[in-house]
């Protein structure tokens, strides 16, 4: 059996076993506790804060528990000053099975809006009176209220549309995205006081998987197409010995220091005049300090749809294929410079491109 074909089984066993009759129930009662189940990679994570943010401004009593499926989402998670719990499944089921499921929570949020296995299993096992999660024909008596948004809404605002069953509403800056504080390095702190700010354009040469990469010479061809501005380079540890070959290869490039955690990479983020990025986690960090972004894209236009980037001055770059790797060195050239001249004309940057 396939994958696939095992989650729909699954959802569909799910389906009689709870069987609830109405998936468009209100929600009533008090609202002391929430348990929202968290994406598993760091994109998915920050699109999830502006929720928690919103969540605790209106209930500043409310217990906040997050279902983390990978260390990766619950180390990203640990610091954020707006959860009362990160519940890390897979690192300790026995703690998780005696002292997480056995909790009653008022109020469950499935942030997939596709079928899951993972989740759907946790939607099972865990314990709340009201259950909700985005409509899809398998997830049909399984919860007690099902969202229905298009499928190619921005994912922060599906997740900010839990707000809507709590009679709640976020706009605009009230969903613009965060990181959760973390420890920054004393190395990283002197590079950073080195940088002035709105002054350096980031390239981000790593991505999460193999179709989303661009090739080291096609990096250098763009790094040589603009001598005279500043640039600074941000790579997975993986990647690291081509990001010091381009750094030696090129003059208008500045050696920095290796990142240690995704705040860091934040707060450099910060200071950019511009990112550029095939890598959507790093979009969502430019969405988090509004700053200008360019977004590399393979040619799907669902991808760009939900995951492009988000409140921030952007232009994306669609690959004329399923792979990053086939985007043109001019069409990135020519990018850029439509950002540096809309930069350019902007009046302020108190006004138009302030960074939160």
């Amino acid at each position: 059996m396939s994958k696939r074909s095992f989650r729909i089984s699954l959802a569909r066993v799910l389906q009689q076993h709870i069987n609830e009759k109405d998936s468009n129930q209100p929600f009533t009662g008090e609202l002391n506790s929430v348990v929202i189940l968290s994406g598993e990679k760091i994109g998915d994570s920050i699109l999830l804060t502006p929720l928690l943010r919103n969540l605790r401004i209106h209930f500043p009593e409310l217990e906040i528990h997050l279902i983390c499926m990978t260390h990766t989402s619950a180390e990203f998670f640990k610091n954020d000053p707006h959860i009362t719990a990160v519940h890390e499944v897979k690192k300790n089921i026995l703690t998780y099975c005696i002292k997480t499921l056995p909790r009653k929570f008022d109020l469950l949020f499935n942030t997939k809006d596709g079928l899951s296995t993972n989740f759907l299993i946790q939607t099972a096992l865990l314990r709340a009176r009201f259950k909700v999660g985005h409509h899809h024909p398998l997830h049909e008596g399984i919860f007690n209220r099902l969202i229905a948004l298009d499928h190619n809404t921005k994912m922060v605002l599906k997740h900010c549309s839990l707000l809507s069953v709590l009679s709640l509403e976020a706009t605009g800056e009230e969903t613009r995205p965060y990181l959760p504080p973390a420890p920054i390095s004393e190395r990283m702190a002197s590079f950073i006081a080195t940088i002035e700010q709105d002054h350096v354009i980031g390239i981000n040469i790593s991505a999460g998987n193999e179709s989303r990469y661009w090739t080291e010479k096609k990096w250098s061809d763009l790094l040589s197409s603009f001598p005279e501005l500043q640039f600074i380079i941000f790579s997975a540890p993986g990647d690291l010995e081509i990001k010091e070959r381009l750094e030696q290869a090129h003059n208008n490039v500045t050696a920095s220091p290796q990142t240690a955690n995704i705040y860091e990479v934040g707060v450099l983020v910060k200071q950019l005049q511009l990112l550029v990025s095939p890598d959507t986690s790093l979009v969502h960090i430019a969405s988090c300090y509004n700053t200008p972004v360019i977004a590399f894209f393979p040619d799907a236009p669902v991808e760009y749809a939900r995951f492009g980037p988000y409140l921030t001055a952007h232009e994306l770059v669609i690959s004329p294929s399923l792979k990053v790797s086939d985007i043109d060195v001019r069409d990135v050239v020519s990018a850029i410079q439509n950002q540096l001249s809309s930069i350019a004309k902007a009046p302020s940057p108190e006004t138009l491109n302030s960074k939160t």
